[in-house]
């Protein structure tokens, strides 16, 4: 199979395209490296050192003998350049993971707003709109996010995969009329108010154009490599501690290698769902390798595995390392308790087998974090976006 990876060089995309290209598939990345630029304004790089992408695809290579392809172009403005790339490579999926990922940087200011909802909103009607021109028959698998449900009080139902069924009044009179319906959405950030319009494009473009298109609902990332990536520590993948883009499990299991107390915000009574970085890739070639027929509606799966509390997590992690755990005001705009009732049987059903929360991976973690420790900047590790004036 031909696959884009559109984002290839980021914290889901790197794995990605090593996992593919593993498997015997014809890989093309397409990055604008702006993961490494949003480094050079925060001040807080990756915890592991990351080579430059052509030094990424030259140890593939070497390691390997499989090649890799960059093609170093904005998605969200290069229209031309892209559909270029469609028309000359022909690809049978492009995995879109090129939308700036992290809700506190999409809120630290009007800027970092628009940023945001120019980025990926243009990205993705972008991409949308050069598979229709390209003529091809391509399969788009979106990474997309368990927020659009929001994270409200909740509990009362469980969270379908999706679409739900829901019964509306008839005009006669003569009873409801049964209808399926995308979930309604609850964005609780500038972040997820662009995956709730993604899925208003894909509903466009699936039933005017008739493309085929996986939405992954994905939820927290934890862990950091997958076999490919420990290959060589010039493809280790990235991660990220600070309080813009430090996802809360690892950024929680580096402050315990470190020492340092582990930040909750709020109460801690915020439920959210968890996948690992090994599950992702599976997850994500699970998808690409059984795509939706021709004319089936928006395939939505929702990508996690498990879900827990943050202040169960952060105990947790403190009765394993002794480190104490703080309590800080909450920047976000959000209930202090809310559960997280989700379905996700389908990627399952379609062979996932779960990486679930163990402490053996909680101890990989660390170890990582403790081999890198001379890396964190113990300033960044906060989070300074505020959710309200």
């Amino acid at each position: 199979m031909k696959v884009i990876v559109l984002g290839g060089d980021g914290f889901c995309g790197w794995p990605t395209v090593l996992h593919l290209s593993a498997r015997g598939h014809e890989v093309v990345i397409i990055d604008n490296l702006a993961r490494r630029s949003a480094d050079d304004e925060l001040k807080a790089g990756s915890l592991t050192p990351i080579v430059s992408l052509p030094e990424r695809i030259a140890a593939w290579k070497e390691k390997t003998g499989k090649d890799l392809v960059w093609k170093s172009l904005d998605v969200a403005k290069d229209y031309d350049a892209l559909l270029d790339v469609l028309q000359s490579f022909r690809p049978d999926a492009i995995v879109h993971l090129a939308e700036q990922r992290a809700a506190p940087y999409s809120m630290k200011s009007p800027k970092h707003k628009r940023y945001t909802v120019e980025n990926n909103v243009s990205a993705t009607h972008n991409t949308l709109c050069a598979i229709v021109e390209s003529g091809l028959d391509i399969h788009l698998v979106h990474m997309g996010t368990m927020g659009v449900y929001g994270y409200g009080a909740g509990g009362k139902t469980q969270i379908p995969e999706g679409y739900l069924t829901v019964e509306i009044p008839s005009l006669d009179g003569s009873g409801p009329v049964t209808q399926e319906i995308r979930h309604p959405t609850d964005p609780g950030s500038i972040y997820h108010m662009t995956k709730c319009l993604d899925q208003e494009l894909f509903y466009y473009y699936n039933k005017n154009d008739k493309l085929k298109i996986t939405d992954l609902h994905q939820g927290i990332v934890w862990g950091t490599n997958t076999d490919q990536t420990l290959l060589d520590e010039r493809l280790i993948n990235r991660f990220d501690y600070d309080g813009d883009y430090g996802t809360v499990l690892n950024r929680f299991l580096m402050q315990a290698a470190i020492g340092y107390p582990l930040t909750v915000h709020g109460t801690g009574g915020q439920t959210r769902a968890f996948i690992h970085i090994r599950d992702v890739v599976q997850c994500l070639t699970l998808a690409l390798e059984s795509p939706p027929a021709n004319g089936e509606r928006v395939r939505i799966l929702n990508q996690m595995t498990e879900t827990h509390r943050i202040a169960d997590l952060a105990a947790m992690i403190a009765g394993m390392t002794g480190v104490e755990v703080s309590f800080l005001e909450n920047p976000r705009n959000e209930a202090a308790q809310n559960t997280l009732p989700a379905i996700a049987r389908t990627l399952q059903d379609m062979g996932l087998k779960p990486t679930l929360l163990q402490e053996g991976l909680l101890q990989e973690v660390m170890h990582v974090a403790q081999r890198y420790a001379n890396r964190c900047d113990r300033e960044r590790i906060l989070c300074t976006s505020r959710w309200k004036s």
